[in-house]
């Protein structure tokens, strides 16, 4: 590009001013970062959405049997009454190559009491050692550990606890309807309290190993009500459940086989509005940037209205002084990308490693059941700093229309006699 006369004309023509030169395209620089910033952080907001709706407690992709939702009856467990081969169903879920970990659940309503108080809730059975690599709620208990198989041991919610006035090591008592219709009831051990972050979860949720919670309500031990699926990236859970329905239905389960995209819609909804969204941000960061850009140029070209008429008095046509306008400003568009890069690239680096804590502005958010930490997260997508990129140097080029056509209309012996 450097051996094109036009482009050297252009960056000549911005050397004659430095300084304004430099700060127009500074401000150019500065929208640029402001654009890709501002959608960055956008996709850090969904990614930390994502990531908290479906690592938290679900998992990215759920299997049960085709008849447990939206009930989610206790009798509707994977393969009926008869149950399944759990280990052999694991299996074949982990050897899809975009599965990372999976984990058996058992669901159940009871109500937990300690002395003259009672919370309702929902009892979740559990194998521990795979439950930690699915979900993260029991990763670091307030208190206390994750409880063990065959010692009547359960976690609760801080919420359930301050509720039922325990600790750990205090004793409760959990009543909750078996399978084969008898009531179950026990003294269990409080072994931990977990914080999700989210009340509704802490207040209503208790934790047992999956073995001690299918004794209490009579289930057989070869029946579950949920296979978790962790896989290596969320936002291809459509394809993997595709995949996994194929690898298991051969089995003649009746399985479902569900995505987060489906078991969470209002999420996604939230993602598609978030990237309709971006458009509308580079048209209003770089709407504004035309005026500034529109004035230098008209500036520029007032300030050699005489050379221009030169051109034009010796046999240039408009078109070459519209050329000429042009060039320059695509060329001052190429100068404020590249200072816009140098500016953006180290700030979002920094933000996407190592994402600044706002909690001392601001607690944790929850929307639609997913949770928002408090911290300053960017995701660095190429593809908006290529758009971000191409809406600069278009809006540098936009910007000249207007002087390189009012430029090229220069009467020439009106502009050398000083009219």
């Amino acid at each position: 590009m450097s051996d094109n006369p036009w482009f050297r004309i252009g960056w000549r023509n911005l050397g004659r001013h430095r300084k304004r030169t430099v700060l127009t395209a500074l401000g150019l620089a500065v929208g640029y970062f402001a654009a890709v910033f501002t959608i960055g952080y956008s996709e850090g907001l969904m990614a930390e959405m994502v990531e908290n709706a479906t690592g938290l407690v679900s998992g990215q992709i759920e299997i049960h049997d085709a008849e447990y939702r939206p009930e989610r009856s206790l009798y509707d467990t994977i393969g009926g009454r008869d149950g399944v081969n759990i280990t052999r169903l694991l299996d074949g879920v982990s050897t899809d190559p975009g599965v990372v970990a999976v984990a058996p659940r058992v669901y159940a309503g009871g109500l937990v009491s300690s002395g003259e108080s009672t919370s309702a809730g929902m009892l979740m059975g559990i194998d521990p050692e795979r439950e930690l690599t699915v979900s993260r709620f029991l990763d670091e208990l307030v208190e206390g550990r994750v409880p063990e198989q065959g010692r009547n041991e359960l976690a609760i919610g801080v919420e359930m606890a301050r509720q039922l006035a325990v600790g750990v090591g205090d004793d409760v008592i959990i009543v909750a309807p078996g399978a084969d219709g008898s009531m179950g009831n026990d003294l269990y051990a409080v072994s931990g309290i977990f914080r999700t972050g989210m009340p509704e979860l802490d207040a209503s949720n208790a934790v047992l190993p999956l073995a001690d919670l299918q004794t209490l309500i009579t289930l057989d031990p070869s029946r579950i009500h949920e296979i978790a699926v962790t896989i290596q990236n969320p936002w291809i859970a459509n394809d993997t459940a595709e995949r996994l329905a194929t690898i298991l239905n051969p089995d003649d389960l009746a399985l479902e086989v569900a995505p987060w995209t489906e078991l969470n819609p209002i999420i996604v909804e939230f993602v598609a509005l978030a990237d309709a969204v971006y458009g509308i941000v580079f048209v209003i960061v770089f709407g504004v940037a035309i005026f500034g850009v529109a004035n230098t140029m008209l500036m520029s070209t007032y300030e050699r209205r005489r050379e221009i008429a030169v051109m034009l008095a010796m046999g240039a046509r408009p078109g070459s002084v519209v050329k000429t306008v042009l060039y320059e400003a695509g060329v001052m568009g190429l100068l404020a990308l590249a200072l816009g890069v140098v500016i953006s690239l180290p700030l979002m680096l920094w933000w996407n490693i190592a994402p600044i804590d706002l909690s001392r502005l601001y607690g944790d958010l929850t929307i639609q059941g997913a949770l928002l930490r408090p911290v300053l997260r960017v995701e660095l997508d190429l593809a908006y700093w290529i758009w971000g990129g191409v809406a600069l140097v278009a809006t540098a080029l936009i910007a000249a229309l207007y002087p390189a056509a009012r430029a090229a209309r220069i009467p020439p012996a009106d502009a050398l006699s000083g009219l």
